[in-house]
């Protein structure tokens, strides 16, 4: 009984555990999962919306890199993945840090920090994103006004370049201008291993099922060899993604 309620306690202070210091990186080396990807997160003023699209040849990338939280921001966690930064971002956004602070106190408390890529977008839209220097060639981050897009292990910088303009110049919803964006990298390059899963997650106030809860749209393809194409039929199911996009 005293285990049980040793490891429950243990789960519950994530970021109690990482500002004090603690090693994440006690797992063998041949143990760590590594989510080479490309992602981008951004936020709509309009709409009063966060999110994050992400792809990867890796198995189930949403599960470990994307992090949302209304009316607080979103986090792209990935690279060598520490799942841990993700809540601890969004704990410091919620009181009050913004994406800078909350980045600058992450990366200096996480001892594996030369191994990790992050990209973080506050509750106002402010952005930051951060890639160790032994991240996995090609890696990069590119970020405008509301959003910041970041990869590693992809074909070269083009990846980003084209998922920045496609953000930028697409019309529509937080989700298609998403979307659109995660294309554009993969039609650039993407992955230099290639495709296996996708992921979209958005959030709004009130935007779950019934106006409870804050997902707005949750969608992931976790393996599918073309998980973009997919994530964007399975999107177009819903009358809350309004539009119609095709991936050549």
């Amino acid at each position: 009984m005293k285990k049980f309620i040793f490891t429950c306690t243990f789960f519950f202070i994530p970021l109690a555990c990482l500002l004090a210091g603690v090693d994440l990186l006690a797992q063998p080396a041949d143990d760590r999962a590594t989510c080479n990807t490309f992602s981008i997160v951004a936020f709509d003023p309009e709409t009063n919306e966060w999110g994050i699209a992400v792809a990867s040849k890796y198995l189930a990338v949403g599960s470990a890199v994307s992090w949302a939280k209304a009316g607080v921001g979103a986090v792209a966690t990935q690279a060598s993945v520490n799942v841990l930064l993700g809540n601890a971002a969004l704990e410091l956004m919620g009181k009050g840090k913004n994406a800078k602070e909350t980045l600058d106190e992450l990366i200096k408390a996480d001892s594996g920090r030369e191994i990790r890529q992050i990209g973080v977008v506050d509750k106002n839209g402010m952005t930051a994103n951060y890639t160790g220097a032994k991240c996995n060639p090609w890696a990069g981050a590119k970020a405008g006004k509301n959003y910041t897009c970041q990869g590693n292990l992809l074909t070269g910088p083009e990846v980003l370049d084209s998922m920045a303009k496609g953000f930028e110049e697409t019309k529509g919803s937080l989700g298609v201008r998403l979307l659109f964006s995660l294309a554009a990298g993969e039609k650039a390059g993407g992955d230099k291993r290639g495709k296996q899963s996708a992921a979209l997650l958005v959030v709004k106030p009130n935007g779950g099922p019934n106006s409870l809860g804050d997902r707005w749209l949750d969608f992931r393809v976790d393996d599918h060899p073309n998980p973009i194409d997919e994530l964007i039929r399975v999107a177009n199911l819903t009358s809350r993604f309004k539009a119609v996009l095709k991936v050549k």
